[in-house]
């Protein structure tokens, strides 16, 4: 990986309005607006208080969006212009530009997570212990690779004039699917089991586990790692398409000439 390119990338989005305003600015009005509604309620034995469960759904909320549209729009707009194409003839690798840009990605959604639990911290009064304030950050931070891999083979699959409506489009559907608008405990069995098939789900499932006192889900792992190599291998198999397409017109045109 490109240390300066790394940079780079992320002094891009740092100044990118759309970050700052659905990553960052939105996960925190939701969290504060839902936590005023629903957060002052008597919270049954056993359960997660209001505040603190959706906090932590509005952090998997902003970490989700932090780092799928700083993906697939981004690598499906860069391709289409040719930027790739370019860095070929720079002292730099592909798998570096790629590397630099997931891991910046990744990085940002690290401000959208904390931030919220910040908000929680000192706005609502969610009080939980330093080590699980840390164990939860760190957790749902390092789930948010599997949107990642999503966004990477997105931003391979289709252009640009569809990579930033599906990318939306996905990140709304798995948000509201996957519990983290209403509380898992007042879903329908069947749209559980729909959410609890969905990695949004499954990151915030590690968060509420932390914050409740207990273990994370080991499912919640195994869905997510699923969910990860799933779209790696899609990720894969879109970043190869256009080479071996080039490669088969190549010899095409060599089989013409040799005629």
């Amino acid at each position: 990986m490109s240390i300066h390119y790394l940079r780079l990338e992320i002094v891009r989005i740092l100044r990118d309005p759309k970050y700052l305003a659905l990553a960052v600015l939105a996960p925190i009005g939701f969290y504060l607006l839902f936590a005023t509604i629903f957060g002052g309620g008597p919270t049954p034995p056993g359960e997660l208080d209001a505040r603190t469960e959706i906090m932590v759904a509005m952090a998997a909320y902003g970490g989700i969006w932090a780092v799928l549209s700083t993906t697939g729009p981004r690598i499906s707009e860069e391709r289409q212009v040719g930027w790739f194409d370019q860095i070929r003839t720079m002292p730099v690798s592909a798998w570096q530009v790629l590397s630099a840009k997931v891991a910046a990605s990744v990085l940002m959604a690290l401000p959208a997570i904390v931030l919220v639990c910040l908000t929680g911290a000192i706005v609502k009064g969610v009080a939980l212990t330093p080590g699980q304030w840390v164990a939860l950050v760190s957790s749902m931070w390092a789930g948010t690779v599997a949107f990642a891999a999503m966004g990477i083979a997105i931003g391979y699959a289709v252009g640009s004039d569809v990579a930033y409506a599906l990318s939306y489009g996905l990140y709304t559907a798995m948000s509201a699917l996957g519990g983290l608008f209403a509380p898992p405990a007042v879903l329908p069995d069947a749209m559980l089991t729909v959410a609890r098939a969905l990695p949004s789900y499954q990151l915030a499932n590690l968060g509420w586990h932390i914050a409740a006192g207990e273990v994370p889900d080991l499912m919640s792992v195994v869905v997510l790692a699923a969910w990860t190599l799933g779209f790696a291998v899609i990720a894969f198999v879109a970043y190869r398409r256009p080479a071996l397409s080039v490669l088969t017109r190549t010899r095409r045109h060599a089989d013409k000439l040799a005629v």
